[in-house]
């Protein structure tokens, strides 16, 4: 099943999704909001796949929202406005629904999601051996079973390897998220990725990789905790 949030303020509106979520069959929708910082607070604890996101809201509206996001999720666009269309796939949406939609026009954004989820999901499963990374003006072919820990530092990521010196790239805490087997990494911290393989102990909120200490923060934990306690 495909996880699924939705953000509108109109409750109207999300009771239309919810009803064509059920139709489709394949996306649960585990929660709908009317506020933005309703679902920043959920988002912080719980991982989803996808998100149904209005754009014209008050106090923040969806762009800014989808901005500040650290999951890496799918989302789908709806708006009253049109002219939104280009602002929203330059964030790269995965669809643009215009209300009033039809359920065929919801059914035939939920499969492009669908397609999306299942081959991200495909090569999650296999075994995905390594990566190529851009730094110091070359693409760096980098070991995915070598990778001890990855740090965020402003626009720039620090990647840890074993038996090899530190790569250190221009790119985002999410794209990084996006390249690497979605069971096998998680985001503890808003600066630290981990493997979960190359975990040796958590205690007391910290991570012990090595002789290294990496903090496990509240805004990570659940989810941590999930992926842990279903291998």
């Amino acid at each position: 099943m495909i996880r699924a949030i939705a953000l509108d303020d109109e409750p109207l509106a999300l009771k239309v999704i919810e009803s064509f979520c059920a139709r489709v069959g394949y996306i649960q929708l585990e929660k709908t909001f009317t506020k933005t910082f309703e679902a920043h607070k959920y988002l912080r604890k719980q991982p989803v796949d996808l998100i149904f996101l209005d754009i014209q809201m008050p106090m923040q509206n969806g762009m800014e929202f989808y901005v500040e996001i650290e999951q890496n999720v799918m989302v789908i666009f709806t708006t009253a406005y049109s002219e939104y269309a280009v602002e929203g796939f330059n964030v790269n949406a995965t669809d643009y629904l215009l209300k009033p939609f039809s359920f065929d026009r919801f059914s035939q954004a939920a499969e492009k999601v669908k397609g999306i989820y299942e081959n991200k999901n495909q090569v999650s499963n296999s075994e995905q051996l390594y990566l190529f990374i851009r730094a110091d003006y070359s693409l760096n072919k980098i070991l995915i079973s070598d990778i001890l820990f990855i740090e965020g530092l402003d626009d720039y990521l620090k990647i840890h390897i074993a038996n090899q010196k530190t790569i250190v790239a221009r790119m985002t805490m999410k794209a990084i998220l996006g390249k690497l087997p979605a069971s096998e990494f998680v985001r503890v911290h808003r600066s630290f990725i981990v493997p979960v393989s190359k975990i040796e102990k958590v205690r007391n909120k910290v991570i012990y990789i090595g002789a290294e200490e990496i903090p496990l923060s509240a805004s990570y934990e659940s989810a941590f905790l999930s992926i842990i306690n279903s291998k």
